[in-house]
């Protein structure tokens, strides 16, 4: 029989069993929650330095993914190794900061070897650990139980379930911080630039629309001809009707110029007036991009003018700048 087929079901079986003592030590969490958590997040809050974050072997993996998401959400932190700590990065700790310390037993030796000279420089100890009578826990200001029933290993050797629960232990101080911060989407933005969030959050119109000589424009008295032509010219699929002014009046698209085609109109002596889509859909240069994807997908349409405070044309855009722009 195929080795491959045969272990199939056991592997199944022991996947779901797996997840479900993960998520049983999850929900433990939430519901053995109470005040040494806001002690925790008021320490932080308080802060005056940065947060430390620190653990050994598999806490150390789980320390360094709670100080970067510590970071990406408004708590400035990093992570020190706790052995190279005693090694001579003690000197980057100051009384200002807050150190938290990651180990299941409580009883790494490379933490409480630091522990001592944490405490005497001044800074503010929070431990994670999953035994609350353990060393680390009773040399806390303040301390996090973590402990789960058992491991999702087996053996209940290797750090699964205690791992997991470690982590979202970390989430949830990250969070409650966040929101006691009042960090919003556009300072999440701030702190990722490069991603996709920072992309919708951080770019304006004024970023991406044409400007100037750019602008598909015609005067109101302009012919059907004179239109097209601009529309070829600037190569937007569309032009703007204005008045002396350079107010909008109106807008001629490729859609209108199809529209156009079936009635069969001369184009060298019909008033593009006549013809033009009156009191179009347009935006202000300060508004960000992600708006007008919003207003192009409401109104399915593929292009948008830009005006200032007294519906002056300042520029334009359509949808192929945002996807250059990767808005969208």
């Amino acid at each position: 029989m195929n080795k491959t087929l045969s272990a199939a079901p056991r592997a199944l079986d022991l996947a779901r069993e797996v997840l479900s003592t993960e998520a049983a030590a999850v929900l433990a969490l939430s519901q053995r929650i109470d005040e040494t958590f806001l002690r925790a997040l008021n320490i932080i809050l308080s802060c005056e330095g940065r947060v430390i974050v620190s653990g050994m072997g598999k806490s150390g993996h789980i320390a360094r993914k709670i100080a970067s998401t510590l970071s990406s959400t408004g708590t400035p932190a990093y992570f020190v190794h706790p052995a190279e700590a005693s090694h001579g990065d003690l000197g980057m700790i100051t009384a200002e900061d807050v150190f938290i310390a990651l180990s299941y037993s409580g009883e790494s030796e490379e933490l409480l070897t630091i522990v001592p000279v944490i405490k005497r420089q001044g800074a503010r100890l929070i431990s994670l650990t999953g035994n609350p009578q353990s060393s680390l826990a009773q040399a806390s200001d303040a301390h996090l139980n973590a402990a789960v029933d058992k491991e999702a290993c087996p053996m209940g050797l290797a750090p699964t379930a205690s791992t997991t629960a470690a982590l979202a232990l970390g989430d949830a101080l990250a969070v409650a911080l966040l929101d006691a911060k009042g960090f919003g989407e556009e300072d999440f933005a701030r702190s990722h630039p490069g991603g996709n969030l920072g992309r919708r959050l951080l770019t304006h119109v004024r970023d991406i629309m044409h400007s100037g000589e750019g602008i598909p424009a015609v005067r109101h008295d302009a012919l059907l001809s004179d239109a097209v032509l601009e529309i070829s010219r600037k190569r937007l699929g569309m032009t703007a009707i204005v008045d002396d002014a350079q107010r909008v009046l109106g807008i001629y698209t490729d859609g209108d110029l199809r529209r156009t085609l079936e009635k069969r109109l001369d184009f060298a002596t019909t008033p593009v007036s006549t013809v033009m889509s009156r009191n179009p859909r347009t935006i202000g240069p300060d508004a960000l991009a992600a708006e007008v994807v919003q207003v192009m997908e409401q109104h399915n349409i593929n292009q948008m003018l830009v005006v200032d405070a007294g519906h002056r044309l300042v520029g334009a855009l359509n949808v192929h700048d945002l996807l250059r722009a990767k808005v969208i």
